[in-house]
C-alpha cells in the first residue's frame, strides 16, 4: 500500500500563495503572513489539521526557491520546520528538492536530496521514502502548479485565510493554468483559515 501525493498550500482569497516581493528575506512576500496564521494559532482545529498532517506525511518535495528561503539564516533550525513546531516522537521527513542544480553547499544538512531531471523523478523518489505514508507538495507556487499541471498530485489542500492580498505570487496563474477537475472530499472551517480538500479528478 502506498499514500498518496498531496499538494497542501495556504492561499489569500483572491489565490495568492504569497504577497509581492517573495525573496529569500520574505518567503511568504511583504504582508504576506497571515496566509500561515492558520499554523500558529492554538485553535483544536487548526492544531488537528497540522498534526494530521505530519503524522500522514513520508516525504515533502519543493522547489528550489523555498529551499533557499528554508536553508536561509531566517530559516528552517531546530524549533521551526516541517514538524519542529510540533512535538515528534519520530524524525522528520526527508525533503527532495526540485532543481536545475544542486547547490555546492547548504545549511540543513542531509535531509535534503536534490533533484535535477523533473517532477516524475522527485515523485518517485518521493514515493519510495514515503513508503505506505503521504507524499506532501509544499511549494513553492510554482512548483505546486507544475505538479498539478503534470497530473502527478492526488490530493489538493488549500488552506484558505481570510485575507486579499491584491498581488504575489498565484497557484494557478491565468495565463497557463490547465485545466484540472476537482471534487471536495473534506472543508473544515477554523479560526484563520478554511481548510479545503479536494480530489483531483484525471481528464479523459
Amino acid at each position: 500500500m502506498t499514500g498518496q501525493v498531496i499538494v497542501d498550500i495556504s492561499m489569500s482569497l483572491d489565490g495568492y500563495v504569497t504577497g509581492p516581493g517573495a525573496d529569500q528575506q520574505h518567503g511568504l512576500g511583504v504582508g504576506g503572513e497571515p496566509l500561515h496564521d492558520w499554523v500558529f494559532d492554538q485553535a483544536p482545529l487548526n492544531r488537528k489539521t497540522l498534526d494530521d498532517m505530519l503524522a500522514r506525511t513520508g516525504a515533502v518535495i519543493m522547489g528550489r526557491r523555498t529551499f533557499d528561503v528554508v536553508d536561509g539564516p531566517d530559516g528552517w533550525n531546530d524549533e521551526v520546520g516541517y514538524g519542529a513546531e510540533r512535538e515528534r516522537t519520530v524524525a522528520p521527513p526527508p525533503v527532495f528538492v526540485l532543481t536545475h542544480a544542486a547547490p555546492e553547499t547548504w545549511r540543513l544538512g542531509d535531509r535534503f536530496t536534490f533533484v535535477t531531471d523533473g517532477p516524475h523523478s522527485a515523485v518517485a523518489k518521493a514515493r519510495a521514502a514515503a513508503g505506505a505514508k503521504d507524499v506532501v507538495i509544499m511549494g513553492g507556487g510554482q512548483i505546486c502548479h507544475a505538479f498539478l499541471a503534470a497530473g502527478l498530485v492526488d490530493l489538493l489542500d488549500i488552506h484558505l485565510a481570510p485575507i486579499v492580498l491584491g498581488a504575489g505570487t498565484r497557484l494557478f496563474p491565468v495565463e497557463d493554468s490547465p485545466r484540472v477537475r476537482l471534487e471536495l472530499v473534506e472543508s473544515v472551517s477554523a479560526p484563520s483559515a478554511e481548510h479545503l480538500s479536494y480530489k483531483v479528478i484525471a481528464e479523459r
